[in-house]
């Protein structure tokens, strides 16, 4: 049940029986964890005379999916999506700590960030660790050696070369989740690493990485957990600025003294409902390798109404939702309601999501919110919002339709929502997987609860990803859940899986998926889908900071949008360069781009298709109102 402490807006004592699950499930997640051991309980023989009574997990509840319109008449596409983690020589394995004390961040990890850090033209991969706590390295009689962040170069054809210590990552954190921009305007991707404990900041100088965090003032404070976070520009001066989403108030001492039960006397994974929320943080960048915290100023601070913070926050990503030229800020939270900040303009947000219908579900619940995703997804200015939810909440698809800013939660008309009625998704991500020029939805799935099934015979600690595929808007049902029978059996093998994104690793134009764990293996999976396709591919990076901008592509009739970032919905950031398919058409009518933060567009014809463009002014763009 959704503690009435936690929000002012509106919730229900009582959930249906159909949320049970989705309820049963909070009773078992999440546990977050510190850098330093923490002082032992105060007074432990008192509170183990009044301690709460254990809350055990109930055996699940058999929903029955809504239903939804019958399949729609066509023909399902051919997309082969081979796992070739091994192949390509990465080796990396999430450490997560867990050693039997059931802390939530051992849950919550990990992500990844795509650059080209070398600036050899191709995308290279950093995985996010996490590490052993402090107090269980004590214990060990033989040091080992501590987990550290992990840099993998692309060397092409597919292998990849372990240069962590070269490029000097080999650094131990309780790492969560990576953003990446240019935040000194040198033409290099930097980096930011969000930690349980102080953040950092990376400086990429010549493919090096070096610690500026302490400069630029982005450490947040010692005792955080810091999320998900993403570069912008959200004042329109030029440079990227910062938001960095934070989850709970935690600490270990805290966490180990709860009633957080799975069977009998065993320990499960606790619940977000047992912690305080926390404030997010937003950085504006002074232009001279320093940041200003804004937070309160810009009026990102929400409160609940006994006056702590509301947030608790996991997913963040950027749209200019109105479109008046300044990026806003979508924000998925935990068991308390979405924010969506609107950007007005004046170094100011005013936050709306209850005003346009993305706080809650249908009946005015919050949700077990993680990633989320934004896109043009129909091709005609509507634009969808998906945000990954726990068990037996089903994934939202938010959309408003074109020049109206009131979302309706469409995913089970569109046929989504069904099929993610029993998932726990973590991240999701729009891209164009056989090149028709519609985007379809991937998703990362995993439990956070080790024996789940146990207590819940229809859940499962690892859960298959999933591809659901855009049929259109013309279509009863828009999209469908493919299988192995369209992709091949290897995406779909159970993972405990977090972030995930969609790259074009080697060059030949569809893109390949890049899928992160907790505990585990990422899998990297390469696309080998042969439909015949046209695409083009644009980066807008040398005619101004490609962040934020907005790029229209018209050809055969259709107008497709992408809006250029590199935040990626759950802990992870991917490429910069944005793609589209083309089906059969074989013919460009024109590319626009508006960078951001201005109300010109650039226009630029003749370009050729099945190519990656670099568009700078000198390759014929004129602006136009």
């Amino acid at each position: 049940m959704i503690d009435p402490h936690q929000t002012d807006q509106p919730h229900d004592e009582h959930l249906e029986e159909e949320h049970d699950d989705a309820v049963i499930g909070q009773a078992v997640r999440y546990s977050a964890g510190a850098i330093v051991v923490l002082a032992a309980v105060i007074g432990g023989g008192v509170w183990f005379a009044t301690r709460p009574e254990a809350e055990p997990i109930s055996p699940d509840v058999i929903v029955k999916p809504p239903e939804i319109g019958d399949l729609p008449d066509v023909v399902l596409p051919s997309i082969p999506l081979v796992d070739i983690t091994v192949q390509s020589g990465i080796t990396f394995s999430h450490e997560n700590g867990a050693a039997g004390e059931k802390l939530i961040p051992e849950m919550m990890g990990s992500g990844a960030a795509i650059l080209d850090f070398d600036s050899d033209g191709d995308p290279d991969i950093i995985f996010i660790n996490s590490n052993r706590w402090p107090w269980d390295v004590e214990k060990d009689e033989t040091p080992r050696k501590p987990a550290t962040m992990s840099a993998w170069r692309n060397e092409g054809d597919w292998l990849f070369v372990d240069v962590t210590e070269e490029v000097n990552l080999d650094i131990s954190l309780y790492g969560q989740g990576a953003a990446v921009g240019d935040f000194d305007s040198d033409g290099d991707p930097d980096l930011y690493i969000t930690v349980v404990g102080s953040n950092r900041l990376l400086e990429n100088q010549g493919g090096n990485f070096f610690d500026v965090t302490d400069t630029a003032g982005v450490a947040g404070a010692n005792d955080a957990w810091s999320s998900s976070a993403g570069f912008f520009d959200y004042d329109n001066d030029g440079d990227l600025d910062l938001f960095v989403c934070n989850y709970l108030e935690w600490n270990r001492e805290f966490d180990v003294t709860q009633p957080f039960q799975l069977v009998g006397d065993e320990r499960g994974y606790g619940r977000p409902q047992a912690f305080k929320g926390a404030f997010s943080c937003l950085y504006r960048n002074e232009g001279d390798g320093r940041f200003q915290d804004v937070s309160e100023a810009a009026g990102i601070r929400q409160l609940s109404a006994s006056g702590e913070p509301l947030a608790k926050s996991l997913g963040v990503t950027f749209c200019d939702i109105d479109d008046d030229g300044w990026l806003d800020v979508l924000v998925s939270n935990d068991t308390v309601q979405n924010f969506l900040f609107r950007n007005k303009g004046d170094d100011t947000f005013e936050e709306i999501a209850q005003v346009v219908g993305v706080a809650f579900d249908e009946n005015g619940r919050a949700r077990g919110a993680m990633g989320l995703a934004t896109a043009w997804f129909r091709n005609d200015r509507s634009l969808g919002i998906a945000i990954g939810n726990f068990s037996n909440e089903m994934t939202a698809l938010y959309v408003a339709h074109p020049d109206t800013l009131q979302f309706r939660d469409e995913a089970v008309p569109t046929g989504l929502g069904p099929d993610t009625r029993l998932a726990l998704t973590f991240g999701v991500c729009w891209a164009d997987m056989d090149l028709d020029g519609r985007l379809d939805l991937l998703a990362a799935n995993g439990h956070i609860e080790t024996d789940i099934n146990r207590v819940q015979p229809h859940q499962h600690y690892e859960q298959p990803p999933q591809l659901f595929w855009n049929c259109g808007p013309e279509s009863l049902t828009e999209f469908v859940s493919l299988t192995a029978e369209q992709c091949g059996e290897d995406l779909f093998h159970p993972m405990v899986g977090r972030g995930v994104t969609a790259v074009d690793f080697d060059a030949d134009g569809d893109l390949d998926v890049l899928i992160t764990a907790c505990g585990q293996s990422p899998r990297l999976l390469r696309n080998d889908q042969v439909t015949g396709n046209n695409w083009v591919r644009i980066n807008v990076g040398r005619l101004a900071d490609g962040t934020g901008a907005i790029v229209e592509l018209h050809a055969g009739g259709q107008i497709q949008r992408r809006l250029v970032s590199r935040t990626r919905g759950y802990l992870t950031a991917g490429e910069e360069t944005v793609s589209f398919g083309l089906g059969t058409v074989d013919q460009i009518d024109q590319v626009r781009v508006k960078p951001s933060g201005s109300d010109e567009w650039r226009e630029f014809a003749e370009l050729q298709v099945n190519e990656v463009h670099h568009l700078t002014t000198a390759t014929g763009g004129i602006f136009n109102k």
